[in-house]
């Protein structure tokens, strides 16, 4: 059973004004077969967590630790984090002109997997999961996300999710820009990734809207660069009507 923790993590950037604190003691445990949702205004902290695990190296951890299955994440380079089995799914996917979505897909699973996958076996997985996703196979072809609408971006994140399996998935403001259809398309696709159980979700978002589609074990308000409430799923609808003005004391922050 896959375990993520994350334990007093403290983390800045550097500012024209020197190095800033944005999160300020981190406390959260994600396993196998969890789906938790960090919800929290602008400004809060959510995205920074996501990629200072993932490894970004524009945010410096000062203090604390993370660990997967025991072992030192923060000691990992990127590509290690990913072969360990951290996935992260971008806000603002990037475009890599030049290098197809093909190429790019095998490249990653062969790193992944440790081996390439057979090429008649992996084509066949390939088809599979883009006609779940409902993505036109001709896209296969295209530089990765090289003209692509938001949707599409965010819906060949989660065909990446289905084909690298890997054992803990963040998902750093998925639904953010997809209209209702692509919202349905890709919470889909996140629920059969979570089916097995043999796989932990960190879902980062603003709105609840997504979490009518993909139901949370646990819900997190982050404010002020730390975790200053956790419940059920049912927190989620109380910050529906209320808004996070309570955890802020900003009615600019009320609005979910």
């Amino acid at each position: 059973m896959a375990t993520l923790e994350i334990k007093d993590l403290h983390v800045s950037v550097a500012t024209d004004d020197g190095a800033k604190e944005i999160l300020k003691g981190v406390d959260l445990t994600v396993r196998a077969g969890e789906t938790h949702a960090i919800m929290g205004p602008n400004g809060s902290g959510k995205s920074t967590l996501s990629y200072a695990v993932a490894g970004h190296p524009k945010y410096e951890v000062t203090s604390g630790s993370v660990t997967l299955d025991g072992d030192d994440v923060l000691a990992m380079s990127v590509d290690e984090r990913a072969r360990a089995g951290l996935f992260l799914a971008m806000q603002y996917p990037v475009e890599v002109p030049g290098v197809s979505m093909s190429n790019f897909l095998r490249t990653a699973a062969t790193a992944v997997r440790g081996e390439a996958p057979k090429l008649r076996t992996w084509v066949k997985e390939v088809k599979a999961a883009m006609t779940e996703l409902e993505i036109d196979p001709a896209f296969a072809e295209r530089s990765v996300n090289e003209g692509f609408s938001g949707g599409e971006k965010k819906r060949h994140e989660i065909l990446q999710l289905a084909l690298l399996s890997p054992k803990i998935a963040i998902l750093d403001e998925t639904d953010s820009g997809l209209d209702v259809d692509a919202l349905r398309v890709v919470s889909d696709g996140v629920n059969r990734f979570k089916a097995s159980g043999e796989t932990g979700v960190l879902l980062i978002t603003h709105y609840t809207r997504i979490l009518r589609h993909i139901t949370p074990d646990f819900v997190h308000v982050f404010a002020g660069g730390r975790i200053v409430e956790s419940g059920g799923s049912e927190l989620a609808n109380v910050l529906e009507s209320e808004g996070y003005v309570k955890y802020t004391g900003s009615q600019e922050a009320a609005g979910v």
